[in-house]
């Protein structure tokens, strides 16, 4: 299996409370450089266990488009922007893709 480095690009999903906070923390990673483009989907309906009860939000989740290089920068600020005490943060490696695309992307 390859190391998180050699992916092309990587996909982190991040749900957000609302529509507003998803709104800034995408403009955000746009504007410093640390995603090349983010999607937003709503609602997302989530069922989870917090603090030993399960509950269930309405959400948005982002799906931020970026390359492995800026993970770490990337992981770090959306830790200070989000409002969780935990935010959903996870990496997906993309192993294949349009190469234009995939160019636009590293740029």
């Amino acid at each position: 299996m390859p190391a998180f480095a050699d992916y092309p690009a990587i996909l982190v999903l991040c749900t957000c409370p609302d529509e507003s906070v998803a709104v800034d923390i995408a403009r955000v990673l746009v504007a410093e450089g640390l995603a090349a483009c983010v999607n937003r989907l709503s609602p997302v309906a989530s069922v989870y266990r917090w603090q030993g009860r399960v509950c269930e939000a309405s959400e948005q989740l982002l799906m931020i488009k970026t390359v492995p290089a800026r993970y770490e920068a990337l992981e770090m600020r959306l830790k200070t922007l989000h409002p969780y005490e935990i935010p959903e943060i996870i990496a997906i490696p993309v192993a294949a893709g349009s190469g234009p695309y995939l160019a636009w992307l590293a740029q």
